[in-house]
């Protein structure tokens, strides 16, 4: 237990779900905070308990009694009423879900397999460490998004790069975890195949599904639920059910009745649903008029195509309430099945064409005969049916003729729903949870129907929308593309296409990127739009080395050059056409972007003559979305040209390009790219706080919740380049929290950032950190060429903090120009800074041509031009001038340097920066020969 510190009582409460092994998007979720709240409160808890990591971290989570570790806390739905009996039950499918990884409680609608699997997932809850999750596939209508429902009750957002499927089997890689996925018979192919990648993925997963039908996956283990007991002698678990349900609407049975309610329940064959809904009559028709009412139905059910007996009793309890309904209730009933999840009056009132006042009333009394479950929340009373009830009142739908009327208007009620929803406001993430499933399911029926293919379309781009908002990426892309095979005018068809390929762009796929926007140039051809196709054959060239490190399967040069050459032609004048084509030329012809597939060596006077073009025709659009990728191609090739300032500025005016347009798939992606390059342009130029900031906003930003290690790269980067030891310690956490989860050895932008961590895991002393950070970098299968950029950079910092001049001088020994496109971007400055550094320290019969070389190139950078200034001190054993630079680096929010520059000042300076570094988390410097100063001023 912990008790030697004082922990807040959120502290407590993140501290005991980090012990439980969640994630910190998992503890945000779970908590109703921000993943930035939940970073604060780690890094906290690593102060105050004095540990290193987060695994040493859970070790001092406290533990339950008679535990071995915290298990967390089911996560069940209340029953409203009692679980009656299944003593025996309970105990088979407990012992089949402790020795089978799959079990399926397998049986007819109304037989009780819900409030079975329930009662077991409870009582087995403290079994497992990582938690017992329960997930209600009724609302999914749609199989590809089982793994979303899943996702939700997890707590789970998708993984960058990857399908909401992966991203579940991902988190849950780990976890010892009992998965509940109740009423699978809908959407069983689905669950079957779900089940496949997660359990093979999942060794420590046990899933205990409910299902009408089995899922034929090979490692089913299947039991068939019984009905309720019925003996007449001792116990009958249908008997104490009818008995406390009758009890529980006010009139108690007694004993003596017992033979009477025991005839009841075997005509209903000791099926729940059929007996809860007989107790619920008892009221008003007592024992005898329950009997005689229902001998008629039971007659009319034999034989037919239901030949379980057992469903047919459920069929004959549903006959019976229903003929016992007013006719305006039970077209009510029927009319409410179309949604498929809760309902207010209000919107049974739009979808049954009823007074709101009237259908209220309808519902109470359907409530009133346990047809409808009622549940309170902030928006009003809501109404459910259960799925069986559900399915049956679809059923007398079809029977009516009415089927296709109320699946229009419950179409058309999802549309006005859906357009409400697009416009954002505080409590839009409730209201679209709310309404989603309906929305979904609406889609699914609507996509079908030939003649609702324009409602379709529209209910398809709203949902891609709204769930793009709602950070589900995977399935907007789906509903983009969804839409653009709906929508009967090309036009529509290729923009729809465009978004998709946007939604792609955030989602790190560059292959889907593009695929559809190669898509989008045939509807725009289709559509007799050749200038739009001409823009769009050249942005796919321009994506295939833009975003190069995103593909699975690259494209090759001469298949990019064969795009531009084929949107030449039909580009006519057209401002957006032309503008594309200059972009896509500057990236493939002049490689601005330095791509996986452009060649070792770009002719920089082309580069930026071909950027520049892009950059003035774009502006001549007005599309900002358009000058941004321009002035990406700008800052490229100003940073293969050297001009690391200039490069810092254009970065910037992207920035302010993208601070006012809408939220769009096509924006967000420009503005995440944006921050990234932004923050990498200050630090290059040594604006360690504006660089910070720009990092900070990144790794804030919600589209980036559930990817730890892309939102945390730039900012792992900055503070380790400056010495932020706590800031890189709590970072790495939530980079390693996805790292975990994610193979993400393919993206070249996280190598940085691994190559950081390690560094100040170097210079705290703490190898063995040192040595798993190396093997993520070594993951990362990181090209040799890279090695003279973030490599040489980081490898230098360490080795001189630990004395080896000498090897940091060998570490960069090529020049620059050798180099120079590896180490131009933002490594220029601070390999040339370094670089001279080790010189002098290694007493180099150059240092001081390489001091006065440096001077030139990194003026005007703060942090970078003190460092030479610093080498220069100690070339002339200036100790007045070593010790302004200290203050030089203070200023620039490098705490590292300045502790650094005060040690090599040596005598009481010495001590002081000890103390500096010892308060930083860092072990003690080394210093060779060269560093030891003789205190005498520059003359």
């Amino acid at each position: 237990m912990v008790t030697e510190v004082e922990i807040s009582p959120r502290e407590a409460e993140v501290l005991e779900l980090v012990g439980a092994h969640l994630s910190n998007a998992e503890i945000a979720a779970r908590l109703c905070i921000s993943v930035r709240t939940v970073e604060s409160h780690v890094s906290a808890l690593l102060r105050k308990l004095e540990v290193p990591d987060r695994r040493a971290l859970a070790r001092r989570a406290p533990q339950p009694a008679g535990a071995a570790r915290p298990h967390a806390a089911p996560v069940l739905p209340g029953p409203l009423t009692s679980f009656i009996g299944r003593v025996t039950e309970r105990a088979v499918l407990s012992e089949q879900i402790r020795t089978h990884r799959q079990v399926t409680a397998l049986g007819p609608g109304g037989v009780g397999k819900t409030r079975l699997a329930l009662a077991v997932a409870t009582q087995a809850a403290g079994e497992y460490s990582d938690g017992v999750w329960f997930v209600d596939l009724v609302p999914v209508s749609d199989p590809d998004l089982i793994a979303t429902a899943v996702a939700g009750a997890l707590g789970l957002g998708e993984q960058p790069g990857r399908d909401m499927t992966a991203s579940v089997v991902a988190a849950l890689a780990d976890r010892h975890a009992l998965l509940v996925l109740d009423n699978c018979e809908h959407v069983v192919d689905g669950v079957a195949l779900f089940l496949e990648r997660l359990l093979a993925t999942c060794p420590r997963v046990t899933v205990l599904a409910t299902s009408r039908a089995r899922l034929m996956v090979p490692f089913e283990r299947v039991y068939l639920v019984p009905p309720l007991s019925l003996a007449v002698e001792g116990e009958s678990d249908a008997v104490a059910l009818f008995m406390e349900r009758a009890a529980a609407v006010g009139r108690p049975l007694d004993p003596p009745l017992r033979e009477q309610i025991v005839s009841i329940c075997e005509r209903l064959d000791g099926m729940a649903l059929a007996i809860e809904l007989a107790a619920a009559r008892y009221p008003t028709l007592g024992l005898d008029g329950i009997t005689a009412a229902l001998s008629h139905p039971l007659r009319m059910l034999t034989g037919g195509s239901r030949a379980d007996e057992r469903h047919r009793s459920v069929r004959a309890a549903l006959n019976w309430s229903h003929a016992l309904l007013e006719p305006a209730d039970r077209a009510l009933l029927r009319r409410v099945s179309v949604f498929v999840a809760s309902f207010t009056a209000a919107a049974a009132a739009e979808v049954t064409l009823g007074e709101e006042g009237l259908v209220a009333d309808g519902l109470a009394r359907l409530a009133e005969q346990s047809l409808l479950v009622v549940t309170a929340s902030p928006a009003g009373t809501e109404y459910r049916a259960l799925e069986t009830i559900r399915q049956y009142g679809t059923e007398r739908l079809a029977e009516a003729g009415e089927l296709a009327d109320a699946r229009s208007r419950h179409l058309r009620w999802c549309l006005a729903k859906a357009a409400a929803l697009a416009v954002t406001q505080p409590d839009w993430r409730a209201r679209f949870d709310l309404v989603a499933d309906d929305l979904r399911a609406a889609l699914v029926w609507a996509a079908d129907q030939p003649e609702q293919r324009t409602d379709a379309h529209e209910l398809a781009r709203h949902l891609a929308e709204l769930t793009f908002t709602r950070n589900l990426v995977g399935e907007s892309q789906r509903h983009y593309e969804q839409a653009a095979g709906l929508a009967t005018d090309p036009t529509a068809c290729a923009a729809m296409l465009r978004q998709a390929a946007a939604v792609a762009g955030c989602r790190t796929i560059g292959d889907d990127m593009y695929r559809l926007r190669r898509a989008a140039a045939d509807a725009a051809r289709r559509a007799g739009d050749t200038a739009g196709a001409a823009a769009d054959l050249a942005s796919a060239a321009t994506i295939a080395f833009r975003f190069s490190p995103t593909f699975a399967r690259l494209p090759p040069t001469e298949e990019a050059l064969a795009l531009i050459t084929e949107a030449r032609e039909p580009a006519g004048d057209d401002p957006a056409a032309q503008a594309a084509i200059a972009l896509a030329e500057a990236a493939v012809l002049t490689d601005a972007f330095g791509a996986a597939q452009g060649p070792p060596g770009n002719a920089v006077p082309q580069t930026l003559a071909r950027a520049e073009r892009a950059v003035e025709l774009a502006r001549r659009t007005g599309d900002p979305i358009a000058q941004s990728a321009a002035l990406d191609a700008l800052t490229g090739a100003q940073s293969w040209a050297g001009d690391t300032f200039a490069a810092a500025a254009t970065a910037r005016r992207r920035i302010t390009l993208l601070s006012s347009p809408p939220i769009t798939p096509a924006g967000t992606h420009e503005l995440i790219d944006a921050l990234g390059i932004v923050a990498e342009a200050d630090l290059g130029i040594g604006d360690v706080p504006g660089a910070r900031r720009w990092a900070r906003r990144l790794a804030d930003h919600p589209s980036l919740a559930e990817a730890g290690d892309r939102a945390t790269c730039r900012l792992l980067m900055v503070d380790a380049l400056a010495g932020n030891v706590d800031e890189v310690l709590t970072g790495s956490i939530r980079f390693l929290d996805t790292w975990r989860r994610v193979d993400s050895s393919a993206w070249s932008l996280l190598r940085p950032a691994v190559a950081g961590v390690a560094m100040i895991h170097g210079l705290r002393g703490d190898q063995d950190a040192l040595g798993e950070w190396q093997e993520i970098l070594d993951q990362l299968d990181t090209p040799p060429q890279r090695a003279y950029g973030y490599g040489a950079v980081f490898d230098a910092m360490l080795l001189l903090h630990r004395g080896h001049a000498p090897q940091a001088l060998q570490r960069t020994a090529p020049e620059p120009g050798q180099v120079w496109k590896w180490i131009t971007w933002i490594w220029h400055h601070w390999y040339v800074a370094l670089r001279t550094e080790a010189a002098v320290l290694a007493a180099s019969p150059d240092a001081r041509d390489r001091a006065a070389e440096a001077r030139t190139v990194v003026a005007g950078n703060p942090v970078c031009a003190a460092i030479v200034e610093r080498a220069d001190a100690l070339l002339d054993d200036d100790q007045e001038a070593l010790l302004a630079t200290a203050d030089a680096f203070e200023a620039a929010g490098c705490r590292y340097q300045s502790a650094r520059t005060l040690v090599l000042a040596g005598g009481a300076h010495a001590e002081r920066g000890a103390a500096a570094l010892a308060g930083l988390g860092l072990a003690p410097m080394a210093l060779p020969p060269m560093a030891l100063p003789r205190h005498r001023a520059r003359p």
